[in-house]
């Protein structure tokens, strides 16, 4: 999901960091984020195994914030004000697959594994750009999706060295599927929506420019992907074929950017309405309320 100013929607140009500072082999934040009172920009979310708790990142809240049992957030990781320290700049989270989760920050050029109980471990020594998207394969690869340097990035379980895995244009968010096929949205002049096989093959689903600005994809049982749409204000809906329609649009979405299922609901982070959303599969949506 690329990341664009609040205040202005542009299309022109990628942020490029030149410089990183690495961070220590694992880390623990010593300043605490201040209390927030509402989310601010948030980007993602990722949905725990219970089905009922959410960890949420957010572009203006360093960190990275959890639900309580009583539905309120709570600081996972606090992470510094300052840039270019773990976790300042977080842009996607996705799970492990084993109880820990998985946070992509461009501040660091990093994806850091992180714990339960808040604990941040570096995984590819500033290896990375700009990481946008992240999936876990059956077998615990990490798969990343590189703004910066377009390409899909494979990570072993226990971190190390990355590898080009793909090449694709502004690659963003991506999942895989039941069928072990990566799903991966590209902001690309065309192929906007591909499939990447375990050997790197990319079949293009949606090869025509259909949306304005993707951001993120999901893939439900039946074969269905749900793309998010931040300029056309709507999630998209595609058939295995590559059939599109517009499934949910307009007010009170208006940046949809991460997603994630919960159940059969899908779960939309709305940047701009500053919303985590839930979309039943009768296209019902409704805001999801938290106590802060």
């Amino acid at each position: 999901m690329l990341i664009m100013n609040p205040s202005s929607r542009t299309t022109n140009g990628l942020l490029i960091l030149a410089t990183f500072v690495a961070a220590p082999a694992s880390t623990q934040a010593q300043d605490a984020t201040p209390a927030a009172t509402s989310l601010v920009y948030p980007l993602d979310v990722s949905v725990a195994k219970d089905a009922k708790t959410l960890f949420l990142v957010d572009r203006k809240l360093p960190g990275l914030w959890k639900t309580t049992p009583a539905g309120t957030l709570e600081v996972l990781y606090p992470a510094k004000k300052q840039f270019r320290t773990p976790l300042n700049a977080v842009r996607c989270i996705a799970s492990d697959g084993k109880g820990g989760l998985l946070v992509g920050d461009s501040g660091t050029r990093e994806v850091y594994r992180v714990t339960v109980d808040g604990k941040a471990t570096p995984l590819t020594k500033g290896g990375i750009g700009i990481a946008m998207g992240i999936a876990v394969s059956t077998d615990g690869t990490i798969f990343v999706s590189d703004l910066e340097l377009q390409r899909i990035w494979s990570i072993p379980a226990a971190g190390g060295q990355p590898k080009e895995f793909a090449v694709l244009p502004a690659p963003r968010g991506m999942t895989f599927d039941k069928n072990g096929q990566l799903w991966v949205v590209s902001g690309g002049p065309k192929n906007q929506l591909v499939r990447i096989d375990a050997k790197g093959k990319i079949t293009a689903v949606v090869k025509d420019r259909t949306f304005i600005y993707p951001h993120d994809v999901a893939v439900a049982l039946d074969g269905n992907a749900y793309v998010s749409d931040g300029y056309a204000d709507c999630i998209w809906k595609v058939t295995a074929e590559g059939k599109t329609s517009k499934w949910v649009s307009g007010k009170p979405l208006d940046n949809p950017v991460g997603l994630d299922w919960q159940g059969t609901n899908l779960l939309v982070v709305d940047s701009r309405a500053k919303q985590v959303f839930s979309i039943t599969p009768d296209a019902k949506l409704t805001a999801v309320k938290f106590g802060m």
